[in-house]
């Protein structure tokens, strides 16, 4: 007797696959399809092709309804972690500042060797360094961080972003998970523009 295997690749538990999940985090991060492509070492064409299952898959027509979705996934530390609509929403300290530069490898030098910063690790054209606490965020090129960016700390960034919202303020990219380190604490965040439009965002820390 025979037994059938169906083909293809198996299901998933979540809405979306792994691969495009990466894909719509970066897209609700403020990325564009080629910085995707450059970031996660995948084709243009791979790119576009899960941001338009996704969309598809959501219910939605545009990049903008992805980077205002809230979802999370099921694999991630916060998706295990109640929602305590009634904790405290201020905002903490600041944990990172950002900077544009031009060259990162000089940049990542010229911070650490000439104002003898403690260089934290770098990610392709990002570079992290560490001043008494506050991480500076430096990037190369244009992009989300081309104009300096404050980001507090706070406990979790969703009820923060819903106490935001409403006071009225406007929620550019919602929650999202930026990167899981390799003791599996996530870094998750989320972007808002000031009264004058310039942007800010919040930042939280989630152990497994």
């Amino acid at each position: 007797m025979t037994i059938r295997k169906d083909r293809g690749r198996p299901a998933h538990a979540d809405i979306l696959t792994p691969a495009e999940w990466r894909v719509v985090e970066a897209v609700r991060h403020g990325m564009t399809n080629p910085m995707i492509a450059s970031r996660q070492g995948v084709s243009l064409d791979a790119v576009k092709y899960h941001v338009a299952n996704s969309l598809q898959k959501l219910g939605f027509s545009s990049r903008a309804d992805l980077r205002r979705w809230d979802g999370v996934r099921r694999d991630s530390n916060l998706h295990h972690k109640a929602i305590d609509m009634n904790a405290q929403t201020t905002l903490g300290p600041i944990g990172q500042i950002s900077r544009s530069v031009k060259d990162i490898k000089a940049a990542e030098a010229w911070y650490r060797d000439t104002l003898g910063l403690p260089h934290l690790y770098t990610f392709g054209n990002l570079a992290f360094v560490d001043c008494g606490g506050v991480r500076l965020f430096l990037s190369e090129g244009d992009g989300p961080a081309a104009e300096s960016i404050i980001y507090f700390r706070v406990d979790d960034v969703r009820p923060t972003c819903a106490a935001l919202q409403a006071k009225g303020v406007e929620i550019v990219s919602a929650p999202h998970m930026i990167h899981r380190h390799a003791d599996g604490t996530e870094e998750w965040m989320a972007f808002f523009n000031d009264n004058e439009g310039r942007p800010l965002a919040i930042m939280s820390a989630i152990k497994g």
